[in-house]
């Protein structure tokens, strides 16, 4: 009697074993399948939103937009330099751009809030020299404090540059990249990936805009200087 109550048991235990093991199997499968239909549909977004990027619509859109931009930055020959208006329209074009992912890319968020960013430095320096201004000595205080920031700036890119010689050659390039796309200067390798097809591929449709606005710019000019030269003969 006590051997076959003791088999039963260990058939038992041995039936809650096995479905333990079963349950185990399912729940695994369950969540392998639903990794993977998530990273298929990570995947489909993302290749909707690289194609995106190459459609008629979306160029206008970005045109339009860059258009509205480029009206209201001052491109004026004598009051700035070449240089200077060459940064504000890229910087234009670069916002336009960033407005046109609508924010939903890390790129797109970085430039964006980089000139928010930018104007608070701005107003910290107006306010910094008024301070240095007000100062009797601020001759002095002014070229110390600019001698120490560009010691201080050597100091920073040499360190970096040890470092970086001492990694391997793919991190290198894994940096580089995550240097080169906005955003992305401390993230993981497939963040950067991902971000960096996103933003060649915004990049390809942006100079695509901008040489079909400067075509037409051409045109429009060189229309109007042809039909100014029957007046002028």
């Amino acid at each position: 009697m006590m051997m076959a109550s003791s088999t039963t048991t260990t058939s038992v235990a041995a039936v809650n074993t096995n479905a333990n093991i079963n349950t185990d199997r399912t729940r695994r499968k369950k969540k392998k399948k639903s990794l993977l239909q998530q990273h298929q549909s990570k995947q489909n977004q993302n290749s909707q939103s690289h194609a995106k990027w190459k459609t008629e619509a979306q160029q206008q859109i970005y045109s339009s937009k860059l258009i509205q931009a480029l009206s209201q930055v001052n491109l004026n020959p004598s009051s700035s330099s070449a240089p200077r208006q060459g940064r504000a329209v890229r910087e234009v074009a670069d916002r336009a751009l960033a407005f046109a992912a609508k924010g939903k890319t890390r790129w797109s968020r970085a430039i964006l809030t980089n000139r928010i960013k930018l104007k608070f430095r701005k107003q910290q320096h107006k306010r910094q020299r008024l301070a240095s201004s007000s100062s009797s000595s601020s001759g002095s205080t002014v070229v110390t404090t600019a001698s120490n920031r560009r010691s201080s700036r050597k100091h920073k890119v040499s360190v970096l540059r040890l470092k970086g010689k001492g990694l391997p050659a793919v991190q290198r390039k894994v940096r580089v990249l995550g240097r080169l796309v906005p955003g992305c200067r401390k993230q993981p390798l497939p963040i950067i990936l991902e971000e960096a097809t996103d933003y060649i591929a915004a990049l390809e449709m942006q100079v695509k805009a901008m040489s079909a606005i400067a075509e037409l710019l051409s045109r429009s000019s060189s229309g109007a200087g042809s039909s100014l030269e029957p007046m002028s003969s």
